[in-house]
């Protein structure tokens, strides 16, 4: 615990003193040439997967296919490429840090795997630089995978408006719904609710059924990060804004206000269980009871559907799963009330890969990348599973069978947000889930809301908080 600890005040004090010590190492000239014409070159990929360890797959692509693929292809156009990875099998912290400090130092591999929620972190703090400051503003826009990625996903490597780097994959969230229970308490098999009111009429519906949690929407913090990404950050851009937009992170604000009410309908209303909120193992538990079939509705990514409900290797199999199990869109508190005016929302996480804006072959790192983000190998990295990828093209081929990702895929990214790549992010979603917990233990939304303010100021300070 103590040198978690200590890495969580190592990092940002990395980043920080990137940004008032600027990248050292190689600055890319204005005309973005920086040896564009090298015929023997050397490019490094970093990421936190190693061969037998962490990420195992992800390693063994890199080696046994990204390398040799694009060597041959370079030596095809007269150029001797060595490209070399660097493995990691690091806790995310300790890669986290590993990364500022390359960063800082001028050092590291061109092309660097980040996890999506950092990119913000590292832009701000001026260690990584916008792909078009990097490689060049009409190289980057040719590539034509930028049309195979949805703009909501692209989102995931943005930052400020800019690109920083590609998404290598995503996920989406969405209402998953038991159909027997549902034909039992009358409710139609084609579910897809206009409204959070027509979610918590399907729940007094299935209220009626003994044995039965009417809705799981997580809550309180022993549930952690799940309660922000299946809970409250979903509902909060269904009312109509993220939890960082303009500046400032949402404190209580009427937006926060109607997604604790929201909680306040479910768990004081009897359409939740309050005290899976609070056990260590609630989240696991909450999926071994949908699988029993002791709850409605849940609020989860497509991780439920392919890793935790599947019937052969899911850690809560569910051997009807295809025929049982529905799905629907979040719907926004009210039709069209939603961030951008949709009628219904999602969350996705996923990881982004950069260039190192150190790195001496800039053109031919962007190369690289297109490359490792390429259809044919989109479809290598996945090795016959069936895993939704940032590509529509590749999603369309590999989905093809399983209807629960295609839907994912075609219908919830195109409308999907993403966490803020920022600092303070952690503090932020730390005080959402204690507001959550605060109504699931009988506090009204307006004291838990006001609690949540002052919790938020302490943390990121009053001029970047918004409401109260």
């Amino acid at each position: 615990m103590r040198r978690r600890t200590a890495l969580a005040r190592l990092v940002p004090a990395l980043l920080v003193g990137g940004l008032l010590g600027g990248c050292l190492g190689q600055t890319p000239n204005a005309d973005n040439k920086n040896n564009a014409d090298a015929k023997d070159i050397t490019l490094t990929i970093v990421a936190n997967s190693v061969a037998g360890g962490k990420n195992a797959a992800g390693a063994a692509w890199i080696t046994d296919w990204v390398i040799p693929k694009f060597t041959e292809a370079e030596k095809a156009k007269g150029v001797n490429a060595t490209v070399k990875f660097e493995a990691n099998g690091a806790a995310d912290e300790d890669y986290k840090t590993k990364i500022a400090l390359d960063f800082k130092t001028g050092g590291g591999g061109d092309i660097v795997e980040l996890d999506g929620i950092w990119l913000g972190e590292f832009a701000q703090a001026g260690q990584l630089r916008p792909l078009d400051d990097v490689v060049g503003k009409d190289t980057v826009s040719a590539w034509d995978g930028w049309s195979q990625i949805p703009d909501a996903v692209q989102a995931l490597g943005n930052f400020q408006g800019k690109r920083y780097g590609i998404p290598i994959g995503t996920d989406g969230r969405v209402l998953y719904f038991n159909k027997k229970l549902f034909a039992q308490a009358g409710l139609p098999s084609d579910w897809q609710p206009k409204s959070w009111d027509e979610v918590l009429a399907a729940g007094q519906s299935l209220k009626q059924l003994a044995g039965v949690t009417p809705i799981q929407l997580n809550a309180g913090t022993a549930m952690g990060e799940a309660t922000a990404m299946q809970g409250v950050l979903p509902a909060l851009v269904g009312t109509g804004k993220p939890i960082y937009a303009d500046g400032k992170w949402q404190g209580a604000t009427q937006n926060v206000k109607q997604v604790l009410d929201l909680y306040r309908r479910i768990y004081s209303g009897g359409l939740g269980d309050p005290l899976l909120q609070q056990e260590a193992k609630g989240r696991d538990r909450s999926f071994a009871e949908f699988a029993d079939n002791k709850i409605g509705i849940l609020l989860e990514s497509d991780y439920l559907w392919r890793s935790v409900v599947e019937p052969t290797k899911g850690v809560a199999k569910m051997a009807d799963r295809d025929t049982a199990v529905g799905w629907a869109l979040i719907p926004a508190m009210r039709p069209g009330g939603g961030v951008n005016n949709q009628n219904f929302v999602s969350m996705s996480g996923g990881a982004v890969r950069v260039i190192n804006p150190n790195s001496k072959y800039p053109k031919q790192a962007w190369d690289l990348m297109q490359f490792m983000n390429s259809a044919e190998a989109t479809r290598a990295r996945l090795g016959g599973a069936a895993q939704i990828t940032q590509r529509s093209d590749v999603n369309n081929q590999v989905l093809a069978g399983d209807p629960m990702l295609s839907f994912v895929a075609r219908s919830v990214l195109p409308i999907t947000q993403y966490r803020p790549g920022l600092a303070d992010y952690p503090k932020v979603s730390a005080a959402l889930q204690q507001a959550t917990a605060d109504v699931v233990s009988g506090k009204s939304p307006d004291e838990a809301a006001a609690a949540y303010q002052q919790a938020l100021v302490k943390a990121v300070g009053e001029g970047s908080v918004a409401g109260g």
